[in-house]
């Protein structure tokens, strides 16, 4: 029987019939899928004609377009709404997917292709968008191996799938252990929680079939009790069960996978004729090398470590104070700090949050966006695939331009964190293809008939994943290799942190931070307290960030630890990493960097970002404010819209016309006086 995965889809804007699509389809989708692309390609190797351009980098850029268009539906699934089918799919695709992959970069004769090209490159009369796709094709055939031979080959093959089978393993083992654990919680213990942390744990409790409120290891429902729950006991409870996500023994365990990742990452460096995995991975990112992302986060590091040092003698103070005698904890920081932040701003998460509906934060994003770039928002009527993701239709002066989807709230089947994904990228090779984005957190999901409420940090997120939603909408090139956010990892984050300064912006605050029951704006003065609080706790921020990206980097530097748990122990110490605050991602739930390649020694990405969007934002301040129509229209010419046409760091400067130094980045979180 035919699956409407293969077929072309007769829908709005060509969105994937998300309503008759049903899990027993993709197995042969995916196998027909890759029958073709196996075809596509073995047609361009053997094609008798001379290369060219088009029969080979174009032909070879559409040669798995059914594919993607197949796995684009299966992996927006696997990560926001699995189930143990989807999962055993996923552990059966991975190998498989690893090995089509080895097959074309191990393809001599299509290489060779690719490699005729080049050499010849000067005089092929390519536009520039074109050389562009060219050097990044022959540059990724190469780092894939093409250029082994004999059992260099065959053993990076084996190298690869293998990681490909760990990094699915490493994340489903995350999302078992966040799915299992819940802590029972007795009407007593609500006293002293707001109500929406009670109305959350409710929640939770009816999803969970609880015989009443509990907490998860949901971000959204853990932070806030730990801010706010008097129970020491239950905080530390909870958080030795939140960071030990990973690390609980038995099946789900990732310790030894993580050593097992980072041994098969330092063999494939070496193969490929690095000396260590992190020299392999930073020579295509903005950084370039160990040494330039080490001399930015220590310079980082020091003042912030000072300011955390700092805050967390303030902190001890109010716990004995409190009555409690000893060190401060990791459980105590967040609940210290939250009083602290109460009694010097007169802020409390309380307050703020009624002020910050999901649905007018959305407006929010979607305003801003209208000012910036003239994108128009409409609801869009179409099957999605799950019953709380929205879509709407993004159009600028009538024409269409993208399908935005927005999938807010936690459940037990969706993985943590937030990101922004595509059904499909913007191309122009096969017509004029527009994308479909998807921006997926995990906010607290409201009772029945009441608003979504979210923390400031969640709104801050909400900004972020929408930057990365523009760089995909905004994308106007014409190859699809090149599209959107396939840029190099330390520049990705540009647009989305970027994005966040704009809920910073007192206009906008003032327009769509209204209350959930008065509708009333956020008072002024209620406003000028939350933005300058701006930087409070940012040495806790900055120090849980930096030691996890410092720890990244050492994982990669070097040899490869026997023992990773005992290397992140070294490394914290070498620091002098203070005792109430831990890693924001320990080595065991560390998925951005073991997951998958992606941010593997890349980690720091988002600090290397955050000098040029601090820098960024300055320039709209030093033209007529944030909404500078020319400074707008600049950073959708040169950023937003080019993808990855050009070297990341020509588009910046295009933009700004030089590239930026650390001041604006320690400016922007408080940091100078401590520098």
């Amino acid at each position: 029987m035919p699956t409407p995965l293969l077929a072309d889809w007769q829908t709005p804007f060509e969105m994937p019939p998300f309503d008759a699509i049903t899990d027993d389809q993709f197995a042969p989708a995916v196998e027909a899928a890759l029958a073709e692309a196996r075809a596509n390609i073995a047609a361009i190797a053997d094609n008798p004609d001379a290369p060219d351009f088009a029969n080979t980098i174009e032909a070879l850029e559409q040669a798995d377009d059914r594919l993607s268009r197949v796995l684009g539906v299966f992996y927006t699934l696997a990560g926001s709404d699995s189930n143990p089918t989807r999962e055993a799919l996923q552990r059966d695709f991975s190998p498989t997917l690893s090995a089509y992959g080895s097959e074309i970069s191990s393809n001599a004769a299509l290489f060779a292709r690719i490699e005729t090209l080049w050499l010849k490159r000067d005089s092929l009369n390519l536009s520039e968008e074109q050389q562009r796709v060219l050097f990044l094709t022959r540059r990724g055939f190469v780092r894939q191996g093409a250029q082994l031979k004999g059992a260099e080959k065959d053993r990076l093959a084996v190298v690869k799938q293998r990681l490909a089978v760990l990094g699915t393993q490493f994340t489903q083992n995350l999302l078992a252990d966040e799915r299992s654990w819940s802590m029972d919680l007795a009407e007593e213990d609500l006293v002293g929680l707001p109500d929406f942390v009670v109305a959350s744990a409710r929640a939770a409790g009816r999803e969970k079939a609880a015989k009443g409120p509990v907490i998860t290891l949901s971000r959204s429902l853990i932070v806030p009790f730990l801010q706010f729950s008097p129970r020491r006991d239950l905080r530390q409870k909870a958080y030795e069960a939140w960071v030990a996500r990973g690390a609980n023994g038995g099946d789900t365990d990732n310790r030894a996978i993580a050593a097992e990742i980072l041994a098969l990452r330092h063999e494939r460096a070496g193969l490929l004729g690095y000396d260590s995995f992190a020299d392999y991975k930073l020579e295509t990112e903005m950084a370039g090398s160990p040494k330039a992302v080490r001399d930015l986060l220590m310079q980082v590091w020091t003042p912030a470590r000072a300011a955390a040092e700092a805050d967390a003698a303030r902190l001890t103070d109010r716990m004995q104070a409190d009555g409690v005698n000893g060190d401060l904890e990791p459980w105590d920081w967040r609940y210290y700090s939250e009083q602290r932040r109460a009694a010097e701003h007169d802020l409390d998460e309380a307050t703020l949050k009624p002020y910050l509906q999901l649905d007018r934060m959305v407006e929010a994003a979607f305003a801003c966006a209208n000012r910036l770039f003239g994108l128009n928002f409409a609801p869009l009527d179409v099957p999605l695939y799950h019953p709380d993701a929205r879509a709407w239709e993004v159009t600028r002066d009538g024409k269409h331009l993208a399908v935005f989807i927005g999938d807010y709230f936690a459940r037990g089947s969706k993985r943590s964190g937030a990101w922004c994904s595509a059904l499909r990228s913007q191309q122009k090779l096969a017509g004029d293809i527009r994308p479909h984005v998807i921006n997926v957190c995990n906010f607290a999901k409201p009772d029945a008939g009441e608003p979504a409420l979210l923390s400031y940090d969640d709104a801050r997120t909400l900004f972020h994943e929408f930057g990365h939603a523009l760089h995909q909408m905004l994308s106007d090139v014409t190859y699809e290799s090149i599209s959107g956010t396939s840029v190099a990892r330390d520049f990705v984050e540009l647009p989305s942190q970027l994005y966040e300064h704009w809920l910073e912006v007192p206009e906008v605050l003032g327009e769509f931070a209204t209350h959930a029951k008065t509708g009333a704006p956020m008072p002024d003065e209620l406003r000028d307290r939350l933005l300058a609080a701006g930087t409070y706790d940012m040495g806790f921020a900055t120090v849980e960030y930096v030691a996890s990206a410092l720890v990244d980097l050492a994982f990669h530097e070097g040899e490869p630890p026997a023992d990773p748990m005992a290397r992140q122990a070294e490394v914290l110490d070498a620091l002098g990493m203070p005792h109430a605050i831990r890693m924001r991602h320990a080595t065991p739930h560390f998925a951005h960097i073991f997951a998958g390649d992606g941010y593997s020694s890349g980690y720091y990405s988002y600090m290397w970002s955050e000098v040029m969007d601090a820098d960024a934002f300055e320039s709209f301040g030093e033209a007529s404010g944030p909404f500078d129509a020319q400074r707008a229209a600049a950073l959708e010419r040169h950023i937003l819209s080019a993808g990855g046409s050009r070297d990341a760091a020509d588009l910046y400067t295009a933009f700004r016309g030089r590239m930026p130094g650390v001041e604006a980045l320690l400016k922007g979180r408080g940091l100078l006086s401590a520098a």
